[in-house]
């Protein structure tokens, strides 16, 4: 589900879909709470391992359930 996609994107979509405080408070990383900037959160991201996996397993999830959501809505 991650192929191709850049972690710009990901970050940009969870933003979209949730806002900087929702992934502040899903994910406590300053860089989404204090002063948030898709570039902040970039710089930060490609630099802790932890942090990326839990911004990319939401990114998955969220996808996923959009999905299915879709999928259930096309029956």
């Amino acid at each position: 589900m991650l192929h191709g996609v850049t972690l710009e994107e990901i970050v940009n979509y969870l933003v979209r879909i949730y806002g900087w405080e929702k992934l502040g408070q899903w994910i406590r990383i300053r860089c989404f709470t204090t002063n948030p900037t898709v570039g902040s959160s970039l710089k930060l991201l490609r630099k802790t391992p932890w942090a990326r996996a839990k911004v990319e397993a939401l990114y998955v999830t969220t996808r996923k359930n959009k999905l299915e959501r879709e999928r259930k809505a096309s029956l």
